[in-house]
C-alpha cells in the first residue's frame, strides 16, 4: 500500500516557531554545561551585571523551555501516529522503532555532550505509547493525578526540607525531572489529540482565558524565584522546579496566541527553519559551542559570556536553516531519522517532512 505523501503545507508552522524558540531556550543552559568541571578549574565569578544575567535565566529559561520543547515531543507522537495509521502503517511499532533510533543517535550525541537529553527523551518516550488508545478523559486523568503528586512533591521538598531519610527519598523520586519531562510529553500529546494543535484558531477564547488564569500564578512563581536567586537560597532548584510546569503552560499558551497572527507568525519565519531541523541543530549546537569556546578561549563562561555564545550559535543556524531548506526537504539528522525509522520495510516512506516533532 503506497502512503500519501506529506506536503509542506501539512506543517503546523506554530510548532515549527515554537520550537525554534525553545532551541535558543535550551542553548542558554546547555551553553554553561558543554565544559565538565574538572578538579583545579577556576570557576568564574558571578557578581554585578552576570549575577542579573544568571538571575533572568533562572526565572524564565531554565526548566521551561525543557518543558516546553517536551510539550512538542507528545504532540509530535501523536501526530506521527495518527498520520502513519493514517497510511495503513503500524502507528505504535513504527514509533517504538524511531525512539528507539532516537536513543542511538543520543547516545552517540552524549560522547560530544554529557547532558544530551536525546537518550532520556527516547526512554521516556515508551511510556507515551499507551496512551494512544486510551481514551482521551482516561489520559487525562492520569495525566492530572500524576501532575498533582509531582508537584505535592517537589513542595514537601520546598517547605518540609527535614522528612526522614525515606520520605526524603520518595518526594525526590517523584519530582524529578523525569516525571516532569514526562508531563509534558503526555501534555502535548492530550492538546494533539483533543485537537488543539493546528486549529487553535478555534480555541482562541479558551487559550487567552487559560493565559488570564495563568498569568497571576506566573507573576508569583516568578518573583519568589527572583528573590530565591538573589538571596542565594538553598530551596532555589526546589523552587524552579516547582513552576516549571506551570509556567511553561503560561508560555505555550501564551505563545499559542501570539502565534494566531499571520503578522508576527510571518516575522517569526526564520525561526521555524529552525524548529523543522530541531534535531539536527539541537546536535550541532554542541559541536559549534565547544569550537567557539575553544577559538576565543573560554573555559567555563560567565553569564555574559554565555548568552555571547548562544546569541552566536543561534544566528549562524537561523542562516544555515534557512539556506538548507531551500535546498532540501529537511536536516541532514531528520533525513537519518526518518529513514532508519522506515528502514527498507515494504512501505514506501513519506516523501515529504510531517510535523511530528523532534
Amino acid at each position: 500500500m503506497q502512503q500519501r505523501s506529506v506536503m509542506p503545507s501539512d506543517r503546523i508552522a506554530s510548532l515549527d516557531i515554537i520550537r525554534g524558540l525553545a532551541l535558543f531556550g535550551i542553548l542558554l543552559i546547555n551553553v554553561g554545561g558543554y565544559r565538565v568541571v574538572m578538579e583545579g578549574m577556576e570557576l568564574p565569578v558571578i557578581a554585578g551585571a552576570d549575577a542579573i544575567i544568571q538571575r533572568f535565566i533562572t526565572v524564565f529559561v531554565e526548566k521551561k523551555f525543557f518543558s516546553i520543547f517536551s510539550f512538542l515531543f507528545g504532540a509530535g507522537f501523536f501526530l506521527f501516529a495518527s498520520r502513519a495509521e493514517s497510511r495503513g502503517d503500524k502507528p505504535l511499532r513504527r514509533f517504538a522503532r524511531r525512539l528507539f533510533v532516537l536513543l542511538l543517535i543520543g547516545v552517540a550525541h552524549m560522547v560530544i555532550f554529557w547532558g544530551s537529553i536525546l537518550p532520556a527523551y527516547a526512554l521516556i518516550g515508551f511510556l507515551l505509547l499507551p496512551f494512544y488508545r486510551a481514551s482521551l478523559r482516561t489520559a487525562v486523568r492520569i495525566g492530572a493525578g500524576v501532575l498533582l503528586i509531582h508537584l505535592l512533591a517537589i513542595a514537601a521538598n520546598v517547605w518540609l526540607p527535614d522528612l526522614s531519610s525515606a520520605a526524603s527519598g520518595a518526594t525526590s523520586l517523584l519530582a524529578n525531572d523525569s516525571v516532569a519531562i514526562f508531563l509534558m510529553f503526555l501534555s502535548g500529546f492530550l492538546a494533539a489529540k483533543a485537537g488543539w494543535i493546528g486549529r487553535t484558531g478555534e480555541h482562541l477564547r479558551s487559550i487567552r482565558k487559560l493565559v488570564l488564569l495563568l498569568l497571576p500564578i506566573a507573576v508569583g512563581l516568578g518573583v519568589w524565584t527572583w528573590v530565591a536567586a538573589a538571596t542565594g537560597s538553598p530551596r532555589l532548584p526546589s523552587i524552579v522546579a516547582l513552576g516549571a510546569i506551570p509556567l511553561s503552560y503560561f508560555f505555550l499558551a501564551g505563545l499559542f496566541w501570539l502565534l494566531n497572527n499571520r503578522s508576527i507568525a510571518a516575522t517569526l519565519g526564520p525561526v521555524a527553519k529552525v524548529g523543522r531541523m530541531a534535531l539536527t541543530n539541537y546536535v550541532a549546537q554542541s559541536l559549534i559551542g565547544l569550537t567557539l569556546m575553544d577559538i576565543c578561549g573560554i573555559g567555563l563562561p560567565t553569564p555574559r559570556q554565555i548568552v555571547l555564545v548562544a546569541a552566536a550559535i543561534y544566528a549562524l543556524q537561523v542562516a544555515i536553516s534557512v539556506l538548507w531548506l531551500r535546498l532540501f526537504r529537511m536536516g541532514p539528522l531528520e533525513k537519518l531519522w526518518r529513514a532508519l525509522t522506515y528502514g527498507k520495510s515494504g512501505q514506501k516512506q513519506p516523501r515529504r517532512a510531517a510535523a511530528e516533532g523532534a
